[in-house]
């Protein structure tokens, strides 16, 4: 009879032990694919995917399975559209009456349902053994609770196979044609050049769009835009056959140097953030057209450049770099542009995945949603997708010049151009031009009327 309970005792402990799992659906390796909480004006944070929303406040899971409630009031204005867009799609999801199961098999769990099917036996014959007996009536209680324990264990076991299916993208992405890719870029070609090869669709352009620049900057870090030589070998590349990543990086904690996407016009798209973790828009480095120039005095967008979709209508504005395209603010067939994912996209009606460009943050891509290459020298949060194209300096960084907002930039003659600058109600300019031996002239005046002159050759 020991040996019998001893058994029995074996098989229990064994269930119990198949059956722990870690607390929470998200651990260590999950954070950067964890939504960050702008939950007050003190820049304060919380970390966690959207659960739900209920009597004004948001509830969501962190790591380890740690619960937060936040109150909706309390966020920023781009965090309530992302709250928004998560009700919205929950709503939908809830009033649509096709949620189907599919079983998925666990082999754990089956083991589970094997072991508990045969436990409940073994111990439903003990039980009947005992009856037959006339044992005391505890042994008999006892092994009929565990029966019923063991049974319950293999019901739950078989109801965990059973999730609800989602919509997850398929693996099988087809490879994007070099028509479609060309004819996107094809309305700018007049300052591009496209070519490509059985890897890579590629960009050349001197990185200076048709549009003006820096004008509407307030917090302006004193570059200006110069040429840039982005051809040959250091060309944009889009990946002609895009790749699901298993884990998408987040761009809130990935990707602070260099581009992470290629616009139409051949101007590169940076992460919303600046390397220093700041929304560069909210904080006024942005000019009109959502772009600034970088310490290499390269010109690039950090917001969605929307203006496109005056010249390029309802094709891309955009391709990242992992190979999926990025549209404006309508859907490629010109409806009204659907909710979107975390990642700032979603699966188009050809069934692949594209991103949309938006006025709120993250403005082009929240999380890379392709496989990307990264840079093994730098690390996050300063890691970039390669291959990238490299915007070469010409003169030392500057620092930020407080308090100047710009307010004029021309090309005054071919290879010429002039900036201004306002502090309080003075003006400051910067004049720079440059000549057919690539040596680049300064002139700065600041608002004092102090005039410096500085040469670089290229």
């Amino acid at each position: 009879m020991k040996l019998i309970l001893t058994t029995g005792v074996a098989f229990f402990l064994l269930l119990i032990q198949l059956s722990a799992h870690p607390g929470g659906h998200y651990h260590e390796k999950d954070l950067s694919s964890l939504h960050h909480w702008n939950v007050n004006s003190k820049g304060e944070k919380a970390i966690g995917n959207f659960m739900m929303f209920k009597d004004d406040f948001i509830f969501i899971e962190g790591l380890n399975g740690s619960i937060s409630k936040i109150p909706y009031s309390s966020l920023r204005d781009n965090d309530k559209i992302y709250a928004d867009n998560e009700i919205n799609k929950i709503n939908q999801f809830n009033s649509n009456n096709f949620q189907q199961t599919k079983l998925e098999i666990n082999y754990s769990q089956l083991i589970i349902f094997i072991l508990s099917i045969i436990s409940s036996f073994f111990f439903l014959a003990i039980g009947l053994k005992l009856n037959k007996n006339k044992s005391s009536l505890i042994p008999r209680v006892s092994f009929s609770l565990l029966t019923f324990l063991f049974l319950g264990i293999s019901i739950i076991a078989c109801k965990k196979s059973n999730v609800i299916s989602t919509t997850t993208p398929s693996n099988d992405i087809p490879r994007t044609t070099t028509t479609f890719i060309d004819s996107a870029f094809a309305p700018y070609s007049s300052t591009i050049t496209t070519s490509w090869d059985s890897t890579y669709f590629h960009v050349s352009c001197n990185g200076l769009p048709s549009h003006n620049m820096m004008i509407g900057i307030t917090n302006w870090q004193q570059q200006v835009p110069i040429p840039q030589n982005y051809t040959g070998s250091n060309s944009w590349s889009i990946p002609l056959q895009p790749v699901y990543a298993t884990t998408p990086m987040s761009t809130r904690t990935n990707f602070m140097k260099g581009a992470v996407a290629i616009a139409v016009n051949g101007i590169p798209i940076f992460n919303a953030l600046n390397n220093r973790g700041e929304d560069s828009y909210l904080i006024g480095e942005l000019d009109n057209w959502g772009g600034h120039c970088g310490k290499g005095d390269d010109y690039h967008y950090h917001a969605a450049p929307l203006h496109l979709s005056g010249t390029s209508g309802l094709l891309p504005i955009a391709f990242a770099l992992d190979g999926f395209a990025v549209y404006g603010s309508k859907e490629p067939n010109g409806s009204t542009m659907a909710t979107l994912d975390s990642c700032h996209g979603h699966i188009g009606a050809n069934g692949v995945y594209h991103y949309h460009g938006t006025t709120v943050y993250p403005y082009v891509i929240g999380s890379m949603k392709g496989k990307v290459n990264t840079d093994p020298t730098t690390p996050a949060p300063e890691n970039q997708i390669l291959p990238q194209a490299f915007a070469s300096p010409l003169r030392p960084a500057t620092s930020p010049l407080r308090n100047a907002s710009i307010t004029d930039f021309s090309l005054t003659s071919p290879n010429h151009y002039l900036l201004t600058y306002k502090i309080a109600n003075k003006f400051g300019y910067v004049e720079y031009s440059w000549n057919a031996s690539n040596l680049y002239t300064f002139i700065l005046t600041d608002t004092a009327g102090t005039i410096i002159t500085n040469n670089y050759p290229r």
